[in-house]
């Protein structure tokens, strides 16, 4: 059962929401909040698998929230976040990965797409909305590193070629189901590759692994 935390300052939205994932089998909204105050507190105390959370929201906003479920004090792991919002602005965008979001939809997507964004999200696979997502990477690869610490000629002396292989596949779009499948290796692997491909990049999600991967040219966003 996937756990899930909904926050949004628009009643019918937040309630639509909450609606929609509770009609499905495999998903339990536990809370729903009308602000980033209350919604930053409920997924402290309930642990949710995703926080649903929209972007602009009175006391908190979503990026601030975000940004506070990856950097926790008590150095637990993070709560995995997908922001919904009616706004496609690449800034948000921008900030919503920079936090250490690990998805990004808009809330005019149809609703099978919603409710498949939070079972990626709960599944370790991050999610960009199809009308943001190349011109988003675009802009990234002009924009500073998410990190300091690797560049590109740095990262590859950190990665091995496996591990380098994986994020090639990652910043293709594939699962870890797909990605196991190509090479023909336990998903379990895949995700523990993952895992160690992370800190050496100096990201905090496999979504922030692939903007890495097209801002240090690792793959070039295709026309």
């Amino acid at each position: 059962m996937i756990r899930v935390l909904v926050a949004d300052d628009q009643p019918l939205a937040r309630a639509g929401l909450a609606a929609l994932l509770a009609a499905e089998p495999d998903v339990e909204v536990v809370a729903t909040a009308p602000d980033g105050v209350q919604a930053l507190e409920l997924a402290a105390s309930l642990r949710p698998d995703v926080a649903c959370l929209d972007i602009r929201m009175p006391g908190l906003t979503g990026i601030e929230v975000t940004r506070a479920l990856g950097d926790r004090e008590d150095g637990g792991p993070s709560i995995p976040v997908l922001i919904l919002t009616t706004f496609d602005l690449d800034e948000y965008v921008f900030e919503a990965l920079e936090a250490g979001a690990s998805g990004f939809l808009l809330k005019d997507a149809e609703p099978e797409d919603i409710v498949r964004a939070v079972r990626n999200v709960a599944a370790g696979n991050g999610t960009l909305d199809q009308t943001v997502t190349r011109r988003v990477l675009r802009e990234f690869s002009r924009r500073r590193a998410l990190q300091r610490v690797s560049t590109s000629a740095e990262a590859a002396g950190h990665l091995t070629p496996r591990e380098r292989e994986i994020l090639e596949l990652l910043a293709q779009g594939m699962s870890n189901d797909d990605i196991a499948a190509a090479l023909t290796v336990e998903v379990s692997t895949v995700k523990s590759h993952i895992v160690r491909i992370l800190p050496k990049l100096g990201v905090r999600s496999r979504l922030q692994a692939v903007v890495w991967a097209y801002q240090n040219k690792v793959v070039t966003p295709q026309d």
